[in-house]
């Protein structure tokens, strides 16, 4: 079957799907092939912490800034796809002190609201931290529900005008006189899309896309590893104040925590080995602010892949330095025109990630339209059964918030 588009979007997690739907907002005749569910890759797999840029704020002041605005605007728009915990950077006993002030005083710099607390009073709020908890600051982080913030926009995109197809691989790009012009994708009997720009929105999986237009996207996904535990009560999400590490950050949930992450370097985004020794350590490490983890046996874990990317890694210093910003690559720039991709960067920002890609098609094909998807709320966003049934339409195999299916 032979049809045609304006623009083929490759990769339905939270910014492809954003993609679709900025650009069908504009007018656009948008086509958008996951090769699984809606949400399956990185997406799913996170640890789903809406930034309020408070973990950034003292080495990144641009990616902070940028999360403080996207968490409000994610916050406006997608309502019950978000739970508005609020967030703690906890200090125990033997952090360092000069972290704490520098993260303080990185907060107030990029207008950040940041309230600095005794322990004894995040204790009063949150009776589940430590003892030796000496100092908290209360920030507006918050947790997002994955699949039901790709549904919800998902379905924004169609209603838009935009074609969405789940478990459809693109399992080859066309080239035709130095540019990309059409895939070859595997859905009911295979189909060749012709189009007139293809974006590459596969997050850990961009540089094979790229392959098959003879473009190298030199990405570095890194593992890392979810623990959920149930019974435990935290209301906020929690980040230990000290550089970023394994063990520190829990994420509250209704009836469980998720504890999080390691960060290991992989060379195959869907094989790599999944240790019970990163598990163990998760528990320990968040133990230390919540006691009550001390040798508790997860009731699930999960694994996912960051989809980082690292042309100049190794002056980097490895996995935990490789930027966590978003970069969007212009192939006309390697000699392949008709084709970007857009890779890195974080949950929170998807929706701005997307509307920096959908600015960039626009001014290629020459299509007049400017950025809505921050004033418009999503479908379903003032309704949970809503958004639970496109959940079921759209997303498969997202483990993040799977409790909320239970």
């Amino acid at each position: 079957m032979n049809r045609e588009t304006d623009v083929l979007v490759v990769g339905g997690g939270a910014t492809g799907v954003g993609v679709a739907r900025d650009l069908a907002m504009r007018g656009v005749d948008v086509t958008l092939c996951e090769r699984g569910g809606l949400g399956s890759g990185t997406t799913g797999r996170s640890h789903g912490v809406l930034h309020s840029g408070a973990r950034y704020a003292e080495s990144d002041a641009e990616g902070a800034r940028e999360c403080i605005a996207e968490n409000r605007v994610v916050k406006g728009i997608a309502g019950a796809c978000v739970r508005d915990s609020g967030g703690y950077f906890v200090a125990l006993d033997g952090d360092d002190p000069d972290y704490f002030e520098a993260k303080l005083e990185g907060c107030r710099a990029q207008d950040i609201p940041a309230e600095p607390m005794s322990g004894a009073a995040a204790r009063e709020a949150v009776p589940a931290l430590a003892d030796d908890v000496e100092r908290v600051i209360r920030v507006p982080d918050a947790v997002v529900y994955p699949s039901r913030l790709v549904a919800a926009t998902a379905e924004s995109a169609r209603r838009h005008g935009a074609r969405v197809l789940p478990d459809a691989p693109v399992t080859d790009l066309h080239t035709e006189n130095g540019r990309v012009v059409g895939a070859t994708v595997d859905h009911d009997g295979g189909e060749t899309v012709r189009t007139n720009h293809v974006v590459n929105a596969a997050g850990a999986w961009a540089g094979r896309i790229a392959e098959k237009a003879g473009v190298e996207v030199s990405m570095q996904p890194t593992k890392g590893v979810m623990v959920a535990i149930e019974g435990v009560e935290v209301d906020p999400v929690l980040n230990r104040c000290r550089s970023p590490a394994d063990g520190d950050l829990v994420v509250p949930h209704d009836d469980e925590v998720v504890l999080g992450t390691t960060s290991v370097a992989v060379d195959d985004p869907d094989e790599y080995s999944r240790e019970d020794e990163a598990v163990d350590r998760m528990v320990a490490e968040c133990a230390a602010m919540v006691p009550a983890l001390a040798n508790r046996e997860p009731d699930r874990t999960y694994w996912g892949v960051r989809p980082l990317y690292a042309p100049d890694e190794d002056e980097r210093g490895g996995a935990r330095s490789i930027s966590r910003g978003f970069f969007l690559l212009d192939h006309a720039d390697d000699g392949v025109g008709g084709f970007s991709s857009i890779v890195g960067g974080k949950l929170t920002t998807h929706r701005r990630m997307a509307e920096a890609v959908a600015d960039h098609v626009c001014d290629a094909l020459g299509v007049d339209g400017t950025c809505r998807t921050a004033d418009e709320p999503l479908p379903g966003h003032d309704d949970p059964a809503e958004l639970d049934d496109l959940v079921g339409e759209y997303v498969t195999d997202s483990p993040a918030d799977s409790d909320l299916r239970d």
